[in-house]
C-alpha cells in the first residue's frame, strides 16, 4: 500500500481503557505506537487485540479505526478495510495521509472515482505531499488516463526526486503511450523499490551499461520478473551475446531448458550459489534500454521459439484421442499467477467464460496451470472441455499443445507470450488499463505479430468483452493446417 508510512504516532490525552489484569494502563498514543510496531512486524493478531481494547471504550476513536482498517487491508480484506477507514473518517481521522490510505484502498477494490476524489482531498490539505500525487498517478493509470498519470507522477517526483515508486509508475505510463526513450530510463527505478533488490544478485559488481566486454570477462544476465517477461525479453539475448562472448544466465528451473535450447552458449543456473564470477550484470528487462529499443526497432518480431518436434507429435496423438473429431480446438486460460501485483484486474474465474461454453462446433482445451486449474470442474457446458493441468509438466509441453490447437484465448499471462514467441495465433483479453507492453487502443502487438489484443470498454468490464469474444469464436474458421 503506497501510503503505509502515513500511520505515524499521534499524541493523545485520553487514557486507555482497561487492559487485561496485571497490565499497567497506557495513554492511547502509546498503545497505538505499540500496535503500529506489531503491524510493521506483521503481528496483526496482536495489533488488533490492542486496537479492540481501545475501541471497547471508545468505539468511534478515528485513528484506531483507521489502523484497524489498515490491518484489514494487509489481510486482503479490501471491502472491510474501506468500511473501517470510512468510519474513521466520519470520526475525524481525516489527515492527508489517512485520506491517501483510503484512496489507495478504493483503488485496489475498484472504486476508482471515489479513490480519485479522496486523493484530491488529500492534495488540497497537503499540496506538497509527494505521496498524494503518487497515489493520483496510480489511480490515473487504472482509469486509463496515461497523460494525467504522467503529470501526477512528475509532480510527485518534483516534490520527492528519490521516490522510486513514482519513477516506476512514470516509466510504465510512458511506455504505455509508446514514449520508449524516456520510459526505459524511468523504468530502471523498479529495483530501487523496497523489497525488489532481493531479485538481483548480492554483489559489488556494476550493472552493465551495454558496452562490449573483453572475451575473458563474463556478463551475468538475470531472467527477472515473471515467466512472460522472461519469454518476451529473451529476444534480446542474441544482441547481448554479440557484445559479450562469455555470458551466464540466472533463470528459474522451469525456463532453463527452453532458454538453453534456443539460446545456447551461456552457462545457465537457477541458484545464486551456482553463479560463476562475473564483471557486470543486467536483468533481462533492462536490455531494451541498452538496445535503445523504440516502437520501430523491436528486435526479432518474428517467431523466435520453436516447439520440440517429438513433443508436437506426442501431443497430437494425445489430443486426437481425447478430443471429438471435426471441432475447432480452442485453448483457454483464465487466470495468471495469484501473486502478480495486478492479478485482481487480469484474472477471472472459469464461470465467467460461460458464453464460451455455448459456442457451437468447438472443443476447449484448458491449458490453465496453478490453483485456478481446478476450476475446470465448474465448466458451465455444453461445449466439451479437456483439462490438462496434471499432464502439462514443462513449457515444452505447453508449446507442443499450442502447435496442436487452432487458437489460444487467454487473459494477460505467460501463455500469451509463449504463443506470440512461437508465432501461434492467440487472442489476449487485456484489463481495461493494460500492462504497458500492450500499449493503448491498437489490436495488434509490435512485440508479437501473431497476437490479437481484445480490450475492455471500462474497468473490469469482463462480461461484455467475453460475450464479444464468444460471438467471434462462433464465427472463427480454423486454418487448414494447425501446425
Amino acid at each position: 500500500m503506497s501510503a503505509a508510512q502515513s500511520l505515524t504516532p499521534q499524541p493523545m490525552a485520553q487514557v486507555a481503557p482497561a487492559l487485561p489484569p496485571g497490565t499497567v494502563p497506557m495513554p492511547i498514543g502509546e498503545i497505538l505506537t505499540v500496535a503500529r510496531e506489531y503491524v510493521d512486524a506483521s503481528r496483526f493478531d496482536a495489533a488488533e487485540r490492542l486496537l479492540n481494547h481501545v475501541l471497547a471504550s471508545l468505539p468511534r476513536h478515528g485513528e484506531t479505526l483507521h489502523l484497524k482498517g489498515f490491518i484489514a487491508f494487509k489481510r486482503n480484506k479490501g471491502e472491510e478495510a474501506a468500511a473501517l477507514m470510512e468510519q474513521a473518517l466520519a470520526a475525524g481521522a481525516g489527515q492527508p495521509r489517512q485520506l491517501c490510505n483510503l484512496g489507495e484502498v478504493y483503488r485496489l477494490i475498484g472504486r476508482l472515482d471515489e479513490g480519485l476524489a479522496m486523493t484530491r482531498r488529500a492534495q488540497a490539505l497537503a499540496p506538497t505531499d509527494a505521496v498524494a500525487h503518487f497515489n493520483e498517478a496510480m489511480l490515473r493509470y487504472e482509469r486509463l488516463e496515461p497523460e494525467e498519470c504522467i503529470r501526477a507522477a512528475r509532480r510527485a517526483i518534483q516534490l520527492k526526486p528519490d521516490m522510486p515508486e513514482a519513477h516506476m509508475r512514470l516509466g510504465q505510463a510512458l511506455l504505455l503511450t509508446g514514449a520508449f526513450a524516456e520510459g526505459w530510463e524511468e523504468y530502471e527505478w523498479r529495483y530501487q523499490i523496497s523489497g525488489a533488490q532481493a531479485l538481483m544478485p548480492k554483489t559489488d559488481k556494476p550493472q552493465w551499461n551495454g558496452a562490449p566486454l573483453r572475451d575473458d570477462q563474463t556478463l551475468l544476465l538475470v531472467a527477472d520478473q515473471g515467466y512472460g517477461d522472461v519469454i518476451m525479453f529473451a529476444r534480446y539475448l542474441p544482441w547481448a551475446f554479440s557484445r559479450a562472448k562469455s555470458v551466464a544466465i540466472a533463470t528459474s528451473a522451469e525456463l532453463c531448458d527452453l532458454l538453453e535450447r534456443h539460446f545456447p552458449g551461456p552457462t545457465y543456473f537457477s541458484r545464486w550459489d551456482q553463479a560463476p564470477p562475473f564483471v557486470a550484470y543486467c536483468p533481462f528487462s533492462g536490455l531494451p534500454r541498452l538496445h535503445f529499443t523504440r516502437l520501430d526497432s523491436i528486435p526479432q518480431p518474428a517467431p523466435y521459439l520453436k516447439a520440440l518436434p517429438e513433443k508436437v507429435a506426442e501431443w497430437r496423438g494425445r489430443l486426437d484421442a481425447l478430443l471429438p473429431a471435426g471441432k475447432k480446438r480452442i485453448g483457454i486460460a483464465w487466470a495468471g499467477r495469484p501473486t502478480h501485483n495486478n492479478d485482481r484486474n487480469r484474472s477471472i474465474s472459469i464461470e465467467m467464460l460461460a458464453p464460451f461454453a455455448q459456442v457451437p462446433d468447438a472443443a476447449f482445451v484448458a491449458v490453465q496451470k496453478g490453483p485456478a486449474a481446478a476450476q475446470v470442474a465448474n465448466w458451465p457446458g455444453p461445449a466439451p472441455i479437456l483439462g490438462l493441468d496434471a499432464q502439462i509438466e514443462t513449457f515444452d509441453d505447453t508449446a507442443a499443445i499450442l502447435e496442436n490447437i487452432d487458437l489460444l484465448v487467454c487473459v494477460d499471462t505467460s501463455l500469451g507470450h509463449l504463443a506470440g514467441a512461437l508465432g501461434r495465433p492467440a487472442w489476449i483479453m487485456t484489463p481495461f488499463a493494460p500492462d504497458w507492453r500492450w500499449l493503448t487502443q491498437r489490436e495488434d502487438s509490435p512485440w508479437y505479430p501473431s497476437l490479437r489484443l481484445i480490450r475492455q470498454d471500462g474497468p473490469k468490464a469482463w462480461p461484455g468483452l467475453i460475450r464479444r469474444v464468444a460471438d467471434e469464436l462462433a464465427a472463427f474458421t480454423p486454418p487448414a493446417d494447425r501446425g
